[in-house]
């Protein structure tokens, strides 16, 4: 498995398995059973997934060392400000079980997300959480809030696939020293790039699925990859990437693919009130 160094020293594996939507019936405790059973060593939740008791009940279940066990979750924007965001902390470290939590991440831009940051940078000064970053931060929403923080985020979880590469967002990442982490790497399902003609060929070409084809370029590109399944085989496919490389003409074309717009623009107005709405956390 691959290693990135984040700029505050902490090492993270580029390939984690994802949890968004699967649902807290005995279903994300499975999947993560058999995600660590396959290798992965890096577990993405959120306290918004309403999952995070099945995470941690998994990992401890499942035997593995919690220090062999990479763990991010994230605050929801229910909990922004700097006492609900401490609560936030709290709350997560509790519904997961755990003492601490390798990375913890500003879900959404909305609300006080200075506030919230201070919970993050305290909770990381604590040593209960080993790394803060921030999610769905454009580089216009980067400049309104990172700019007051006194702790730089070690890392962006973005929208990122071939037909939405984020590059300049990127560019603009990269700069800072700040890594980036792919939601949705294979789009979510979008048949348009799962069926795309060119990936279906370097799929047919090194005997791999076009989701392989996808999450190889991700990583050749240096990002790291969130992808998620509840289905056994492609678990343990998405995990299978490291027996091969594309060429660097390979990788040129799938860069050529992008669209350059994300299916998602944080910077929709009416967003935050939406979020809040749909997806309520009370405690």
């Amino acid at each position: 498995m691959k290693q990135i160094v984040l700029n505050d020293g902490v090492v993270i594996p580029s390939v984690g398995f994802g949890v968004f939507r699967v649902p807290s019936d005995g279903s994300t405790y499975r999947a993560v059973r058999e995600a660590l059973d396959a290798g992965y060593r890096h577990i993405d939740t959120a306290m918004v997934y309403y999952n995070e008791e099945e995470v941690g009940r998994a990992m401890k279940d499942s035997g593995i060392p919690r220090e062999r066990i990479f763990l991010t979750s994230k605050l929801w924007i229910t909990h922004f400000g700097y006492e609900r965001g401490k609560l936030g902390v709290e709350r997560s470290l509790r519904k997961l079980g755990v003492d601490y939590i390798d990375l913890y991440l500003i879900h959404q831009p909305y609300g006080d997300v200075v506030g919230a940051w201070r919970a993050l940078e305290e909770g990381k000064a604590a040593g209960r959480l080993r790394s803060i970053g921030v999610s769905n931060f454009t580089i216009n929403l980067w400049n309104r809030y990172v700019t007051q923080f006194d702790t730089l985020p070690s890392v962006n979880q973005i929208e990122c696939h071939p037909l939405s590469q984020q590059k300049k967002l990127r560019a603009f990442l990269a700069e800072k020293g700040v890594a980036v982490e792919c939601w949705g790497p294979l789009g979510q399902g979008n048949p348009e790039l799962l069926n795309h003609e060119l990936l279906l060929g370097l799929a047919k070409k090194y005997g791999k699925d076009v989701g392989q084809i996808i999450l190889r370029f991700e990583l050749g590109e240096g990002l790291i990859v969130l992808p998620k399944s509840v289905h056994s085989e492609r678990i343990r496919s998405n995990l299978d990437l490291f027996d091969f490389a594309l060429t660097a003409e390979e990788m040129e074309a799938i860069r050529a693919i992008d669209r350059g717009v994300p299916k998602r623009d944080p910077e929709t107005p009416g967003i935050r009130e939406y979020l809040l709405e749909k997806y309520p956390i009370e405690d």
